[in-house]
């Protein structure tokens, strides 16, 4: 798109629920950036690293990807890359020259600026559970098509929690809804429910043109604004092993043209679609990753790209793909060092295999959040919300994930280890001498409140109090919070006439039947 279209001024912008405690069911910190202040955790010798740097460019160079997309495959023979049939071969100057010119960090500034996001550097932000087509709650108690309003309840839940930074996908397939406009629903209900960073599903030409106007309309920008810096992203996965298809890099290329946020994710599981050693398996994303970033860069250096790694391995006795496991907690921190050496942003995900909230959930999940942490990812999806290896998503998982996240943020707080002279608290000590307590001293009393971390979800009472309270589990008591919040949800502002050209696009869209489907 090339026309200007005339700037509508915003009217507001802000979350309803933004740089509060949340509201009257939670307590939460106000929307702020993780900084990750931690050294990674690094399992690779230098001799390592270049060791599986070596090994992608040797699958780059001798083994080529097969690239499904024509026009990608023009671009990358002009590139003189070796291009045979749909067998693309890189060489590893042009990749490594490619990769120089993509930023080490970029900014995406949703339609309300105080949500800007940095991906890179020390930044690490959280995003919602993206793409199950099924949904579980306790209520219903089972296994269930996604719909429109349970979506559309998951993107309230993202936008209510200040502790999630971004918005992905759709949090559940609204199969209710028809393949040709399903994206139409959900983005007018994306972009007037939440105000945080959008993505765009990149599958075919027509659904990222829409998102694209739709993203435009909704920041009351021109496209020339829309142009000049980042204002949504696109996650992409190969399709391991060693290939991109066709639609996904039509969004890619789309996307980079726009100088939009790129993400590559190669959907590499050991010992299935990748190799059963982790070495291997990472070697292979690398190659995968990188070859769709050089791409980016040679259509639009400079474009803003993070590398994801999704490399986990599978239950061998199953097929059955495996997470939170010590083989993905170690993949995320070799990949790591990978994105580190080339100086790209990394995306990982909060992913488990557990099929409801309980605590094979739990266990899974914090692991790959902590493998997140640990790595020094900059992005992490699926941070709330994701059951069954991504075929579910619930309303108690994100509740109860956003509890593990706040604890995360908490932990990266720098005045929880300060040593100034009234941390040290020598004053109190002498104070209480060896025969006092604390609580009832001054220094206590004037961080009573903030002092520690304070849980939303977890119930502290011992056993025969929590007994007589009802004896509730934590998936029910993260439902009934579920539902106040619900209850007390309120969308963040948006101008009147913003929500009705939102509104009159997909009404037209819908009249010219959408975008086309196989159904």
């Amino acid at each position: 798109m090339t026309v200007t279209k005339s700037r509508r001024k915003r009217g507001g912008g802000r979350a309803g629920n933004a740089g509060r405690r949340g509201g009257s069911s939670i307590l939460q910190p106000p929307w702020h950036l993780t900084a990750n202040i931690d050294k990674p955790t690094e399992p690779l010798n230098e001799e390592g690293v270049t060791a599986i740097h070596l090994g992608a460019m040797e699958i780059l160079e001798e083994i080529g990807l097969e690239i499904l997309n024509q026009e990608a495959r023009d671009l990358l023979k002009k590139a003189d890359c070796l291009v045979s049939g749909e067998n693309v071969k890189f060489d590893r100057e042009f990749i490594m020259e490619m990769i120089n010119k993509a930023p080490s960090n970029f900014d995406i500034t949703p339609r309300n600026p105080e949500k800007k996001i940095t991906v890179g550097g020390n930044k690490i932000l959280f995003g919602n559970v993206s793409s199950p087509p099924n949904y579980w709650d306790t209520k219903i108690c089972r296994k269930v098509p996604g719909t429109r309003e349970t979506c559309k309840n998951l993107l309230k839940l993202s936008q209510y929690f200040n502790c999630i930074h971004f918005v992905g996908g759709y949090p559940v397939e609204p199969v209710d809804l028809h393949p040709s406009t399903r994206h139409l629903d959900v983005l007018y209900d994306k972009l007037t429910v939440t105000d945080k960073a959008p993505h765009a599903y990149s599958l075919g030409k027509e659904r990222v043109e829409d998102v694209i106007e739709m993203v435009r309309i909704a920041g009351g920008w021109t496209d020339e604004e829309f142009d000049s810096s980042p204002k949504m992203y696109t996650n992409i996965n190969s399709t391991s092993p060693l290939k991109h298809d066709q639609p996904m890099l039509d969004g890619w290329m789309r996307l980079a043209r726009r100088n939009q946020g790129l993400i590559v994710t190669p959907f590499t599981l050991a010992g299935a679609m990748a190799p059963v050693t982790m070495a291997g398996a990472v070697a292979q994303s690398i190659a995968e990753g990188l070859s769709a970033i050089a791409l980016a860069q040679y259509i639009n250096p400079g474009v803003g790209c993070a590398i994801g790694t999704f490399t986990s391995n599978v239950d061998m006795k199953s097929g059955a793909p495996a997470f939170g496991t010590p083989e993905y907690i170690r993949a995320t921190q070799m990949t790591g060092q990978l994105a580190r050496f080339y100086g790209l942003p990394l995306r990982s995900s909060g992913v488990c295999a557990a099929n409801v909230p309980d605590g094979q959930s739990i266990w899974e999940t914090s692991n790959s959040l902590w493998a997140a942490v640990q790595s020094g990812s900059n992005i992490i999806y699926h941070a709330a919300g994701w059951l069954e290896g991504g075929l579910i998503a619930s309303p108690e998982k994100f509740i109860m994930d956003c509890e593990i996240i706040q604890q995360i943020q908490r932990y990266m707080d720098p005045k929880i280890h300060a040593t100034d002279a009234d941390s040290i608290a020598i004053s109190a000590i002498k104070e209480v001498g060896s025969t006092g307590h604390f609580f009832g001293v001054e220094h206590t009393q004037r961080r009573y409140e903030s002092a520690f971390y304070q849980p939303f979800l977890s119930d502290w009472k011992n056993y025969e109090a929590w007994e007589a309270s009802g004896a509730v589990w934590t998936p029910e008591r993260a439902y009934k919070l579920y539902e106040q919040i619900l209850h007390e949800f309120a969308e963040p502002l948006i101008d009147q006439g913003i929500k009705e050209e939102l509104k009159e696009f997909v009404d037209r869209r819908k009249v010219e039947g959408g975008a086309p489907t196989d159904f």
